[in-house]
Order: structure tokens, then sequence, then C-alpha cells
């Protein structure tokens, strides 16, 4: 009988292969680690191996760490451009001893890591640990997205190598981040030392903190017409928006007032829907939980993993936004029939309603986007985020697969003067979506009454408006998370951990918007203050960014989560700090995103084949020796 080696990358999912692969049936042994157990049972692989003996065992993460030698640890010596040549050592975990004894003993290695870059240099870490018991142990993989039994069954029968390139890939980040994380770090507590202390890595950049602080408001005027027919204010917005000079808007307001009648030069009237959202990604995932759920991206990846290793929902690490075809959908939703909240429309979709979900551009190749693997009732979940990740992600998924929203569009165009305005109204028709999905609106606007084209009208109201231009606010972290991935600043499942860094290092601090420190006016940047009177009895809107995009938007939701919107405010080390790196004036600045992105995308070219650990190890190293 075959006997096979099985590691997986957590105690927790190794329980939990075992038990499907086991039927429950294993026996348990304890390990020098307390929290690692080999688990005994024999299953059927099929061919080649069939009836096999298998011991089930994990790890903890990484076997192993990447470290100088203690010569190379000292502050003040050796200086800093010395780390960029110095050799690195690979300092062995305890845990590998496990799997190093268990090895003779097999001659077979399934790795069940997480199928991602980390989780397959993971894996490498575990063959190098086995192949130091018996060199001549075959090597596999299984992969899969959750641990729901027919599943894990099906990855077991469908092993596969090891993929080296994302193993290099991992590697030479370990390392580049290693010398020059020491060098960085090093270099600015030398020399920067009366700013605060070391730093690593700054993955924030201060661009709209600058913006916020050295704006300078502009004064802007406008016109808008009001016409009340049928009960109904209309509101007419000018073509124009806006003119920064005040005396040419006032002869253009004088020519509307001249002209007293406005006439309707177009009517359309088309139908019109709302998207249904794409499929779940770790990116929209966080962004959705720190805007609706008020939890960090930290907290999210935290309850997601927990949710995922209970078997509850599948991997939780993807930026795939696309569904294969041929994944059983429909069966996923007969599941969540069962519950008080949605289970009536889950039902209905059953029944009927299914449509195929949108088809996102990306695929890891790796993942399905985030959906529900089996139904919690909420008694299942004892921890309240959890719940409410849960509801998140399974109404999500539901939203998906349900038909778009539908309306009715008109759109009214008038001249007045020698000026043009419009009006827009929608009439929601069909919910569809959004009945199950409440992290959207479609209030739209009111039904306009009806025009005709060729008509002319004396508007009820034409007003001269005044404002001026507002700064806008901080960064949300849902705007921070969406810049990082614009920026290919982390990868989806690493973005939450660099904004808690920077946040642990002092260089940010959130607070609540609107409350003292913050800045901007967290709403639109043309804000306007009530209209002047006027007229015929007429009254005349890095890394990332430490401030905020589109402003008061970004609450499209209160949300169902309570508490205030916090937003990211660059602290005086981390202002003190940008500010350093720009005037070393190099050709690349320390304070933008992209060495970074830079970084990343020399990992996705390792992957994909396109260059080697070596060369990228060889030009990063020579390009951070040229700026020392």
């Amino acid at each position: 009988m075959t006997r096979i080696l099985c590691v997986a990358e957590k105690p927790s999912i190794a329980k939990a292969v075992a038990g499907h692969l086991s039927g429950g049936r294993y026996q348990t042994n304890n390990t020098r680690d307390m929290y690692i157990k080999n688990y005994s049972f024999d299953y059927d692989f099929g061919p080649p191996w069939g009836h096999s003996s298998v011991t089930m065992t994990a790890v903890k993460g990484h076997l192993t760490a990447v470290e100088f030698p203690a010569d190379f640890k000292q502050w003040e010596y050796p200086p800093p451009d010395r780390l960029f040549d110095a050799p690195v050592m690979t300092d062995n975990k305890h845990i590998a001893k496990n799997i190093e004894d268990q090895a003779r003993r097999s001659s077979v290695l399934v790795i069940w890591t997480d199928c991602d870059r980390e989780g397959e240099h993971i894996g490498s870490e575990i063959r190098e640990a086995a192949k130091k018991g018996n060199g001549q142990i075959q090597v596999k993989r299984a992969r899969f997205s959750n641990v729901e039994r027919a599943h894990i069954l099906s990855a077991a029968r469908r092993l596969v190598a090891l993929d080296d390139r994302q193993v290099d890939a991992v590697s030479a980040r370990i390392e580049l981040d290693l010398r020059i994380g020491y060098a960085f770090t090093r270099f600015l507590t030398l020399n920067l030392r009366p700013l605060g202390g070391p730093m690593s890595q700054l993955t924030l950049s201060y661009d709209r903190y600058f913006r916020v602080k050295n704006f300078v408001p502009e004064a802007f005027w406008g016109i808008k017409v009001i016409h009340e027919r049928d009960g109904i204010k209309v509101p007419f917005n000018w073509a124009r928006h806006r003119l920064f000079d005040r005396m040419s808007v006032v002869i253009l307001y004088e020519r509307c007032l001249a002209a007293r009648t406005a006439k309707v030069t177009k009517v359309q009237e088309k139908p019109t829907k709302k998207w249904k959202p794409l499929p779940l990604t770790t990116v929209e995932l966080q962004k959705m939980a720190t805007r609706f759920l008020r939890m960090t991206g930290q907290q999210a990846m935290t309850v997601a993993e927990k949710l995922y290793n209970k078997g509850f929902i599948s991997y939780p690490r993807t930026e795939t936004d696309r569904f294969d075809k041929g994944m059983n959908l429909r069966a996923l939703v007969q599941k969540q029939t069962p519950d008080a909240r949605w289970g009536a429309f889950a039902q209905n979709l059953v029944d009927g309603a299914f449509q195929q979900p949108r088809q996102g551009r990306h695929d890891d190749k790796a993942h399905p986007p985030i959906h529900p693997i089996t139904y919690a009732a909420p008694q299942a979940l004892a921890d309240e985020n959890e719940r409410r990740l849960y509801e998140l992600v399974t109404r999500r998924f539901l939203a998906c697969c349900s038909e778009d929203a539908k309306g009715a569009a008109t759109d009214v165009g008038i001249a007045y003067g020698d000026e043009t305005f419009t009006a827009h109204g929608v009439i929601v028709l069909e919910r569809n979506y959004l009945d199950v999905y409440p992290y959207e609106n479609w209030t739209g606007t009111a039904e306009l009454p009806r025009f005709t084209v060729g008509e002319r009208f004396e508007p009820s109201e034409a007003m001269l408006t005044e404002g001026k231009t507002g700064p806008p606010g901080y960064l949300t972290e849902a705007d921070l998370i969406a810049l990082m991935d614009a920026n290919g600043i982390g990868t989806d499942a690493t973005m939450a951990e660099h904004i808690e860094k920077i946040q642990e290092r002092q260089y940010a601090r959130t607070v609540e918007r609107g409350s003292a420190g913050g800045g901007g006016n967290g709403g639109d940047d043309d804000a306007e203050p009530p209209a002047a009177r006027g007229g015929r009895g007429g009254r005349g809107e890095g890394a990332a960014v430490a401030g905020a995009t589109r402003g008061g938007r970004g609450g499209r939701g209160g949300g169902r989560g309570g508490g205030g919107v916090r937003e990211f405010i660059p602290t005086s080390l981390g202002v003190a700090l940008i500010e350093g790196f720009d005037r070393m004036q190099f050709e690349t600045s320390l304070g933008k995103p992209f060495l970074r992105k830079e970084m990343e995308l020399k990992m996705k070219a390792i992957c994909e084949g396109r260059t080697t650990k070596q060369v990228v190890l060889r030009e990063s190293v020579g390009e951070c020796c040229g700026r020392a």
C-alpha cells in the first residue's frame, strides 16, 4: 500500500481535509508543536496510487525565514549599501522536523496549501523539508478554493505540480524586501533619527494631503432654471455648468430673462437599467466591508479567513470577477433558501428567475470569485462580525445571480435665451437584484411631467447661483484600497496589512469625517450656498494617497454598519518623511507608488515566464545601489 504524506498550510485546513478524505474516521497523533496534529487514515486516490495509507499534517505559514548573518545586523556597521550584496541564510523552523520525519516513511507528498503565490512558496518550503527526509519522494499539489467535501474529494483526484515560477517570484520578493528593507531602515534611522525612528516601507503618498492643505478656493457662478408643472418642480441644469467670470454669467443670465420664454428642443424617453454587481473579489470585499460594515480591511480579511476555514465561504483571496461557466451556481443558490432574510429571493431564483452572473475582465486562474459554499444560519456563527460578513458575501452572490434593475429614463432639453438647459428623470420599474442588495440604491430622480418638442413656457424660476470650489475630502479606507489597487501597491491579500502598518508606525491616523483634524468638505467639490434672488420674481455644486477622492459619495450608504465614515490623515512624522524624500531628488521619488508598482510588475513577469528570479534580483539591487 502506498504511503502518502499530505501537508496543509494551517492546522484547521489539515483537520477539515482529513475529515473529508477519511469520512471522519482518522487517528490523531500529537507532534512537538501543540497546535500541529498528525491524522492517519486510508484513502483511495485513484490511479496511479489507488488505496493508500495517508498521514495528514500541517505547517503554520512559512517554514523558513531569510536573515542576514549576525555580523550584518549592527546598526552602525556595515553601512547600508553593503547590505545589497551581503550573504543571506535560511532559518528552518522546528515544524519542518515533523515533515522530514514523516517523509522518511512516505513515497508521495501532496501539498494542500492555499492556491496563491504565497501558498506556492510555502509549498516549496514543505517540499524542501520533505526531501531532507526522503530525496526520492514524489511531489504533487492539490488545487482547491474551499473546504466543502465534494470540492476536496475532487481536488484529491486532480493533483498537479507545484508552479516553480510563482515560487521564484515570492522568493525574489522576500530577498529584495530583506535587503532593501534593512538598508532603507538603517539609512533612515542613521540619517533622519530626529524624525522618530526606523521605517522599512512607506505605502502612502501624501499628494492629496498637500492638495487639501494648499487648496485655494475659486468663486464661480451659474444659472439654474426651475419650472413647475402638474405639481412637480423640474430643475433644469445649465449646459455650461459654471463659469469663473461673474460678469459673463450675469450677461448670459440677463439674456435668458429677456427672452421670457423657453422652448423645448428635445424630449427623449428610453428604457434604462442599473447593472447588477460583478462577482466579488478580495479588493471589493475589503472596500465594501469598510464602507458598510465599518470594519477595517484587515479585520474583514481575518473574519473572511475564519469563514473560509469553517467551510462557509470560498477562498477569500482572489482577483477573479467571473464565474467559470461549468460551476453549478443554481445549486449554491438553492442552499440559501432556508434563510428568513433572503430565502424567498433565493427560491424565486431557483424557480426560474436565475440569471448567469456578469463576466468581469479579471481571472487569476487559481480561484473563483468569493461566494457562499453552504448555508450558515445566524445561530451557527457566534461572532457578530462573521454573521455580518457572511451576509454581505451571500447577498452579493444572490445579486450577481439576479436580473439588472430596470427603469425608464426621460431627458428634456430647453433653449432659454441663447443658453441650453437639461432635465433628467428616472422611474424604477423593476428592482430585481436591488431587493436583496441593500448596499446600492437607485432612487434616480422623480418622474418628469410631460413636455412636447416645440412648446414654449415661461419658467417658474430663474436663478443666478454662486459658489466656491472646495478641496476634496481625505481618503476613506475603501478609497485608499481602490487607489492601492490602481497603483499596484501590494497584492489583493496584502493591501490591508500595508494600511495597518502605516498606522502602527504612526505615519497616518484615522479620524471621523468632519471631526477636528479632518480636512476638505467631505462632499461635492462644487458645493454651493443658497442661490441669490433676482430676476422676474426669480431667485437668484503612491503608492496611494492620504486624502480622499470623491468626497461624500464614499458613503453611498451610511450603510448598515452604523458609525461615522473614517478618513486617513497624515501625521507630522509622515509628512516630514515625504517632504524629506522629495528633497532627496532621486530620479524615482521614494514618496510615490512607482517603486512598489514596478516590483509587483516584476513578480508578475516571473510568474508568466517573461523574466527570471536572478534577473529581477540583479536589476533591483543594481538600481538601489545606484541610488545609494
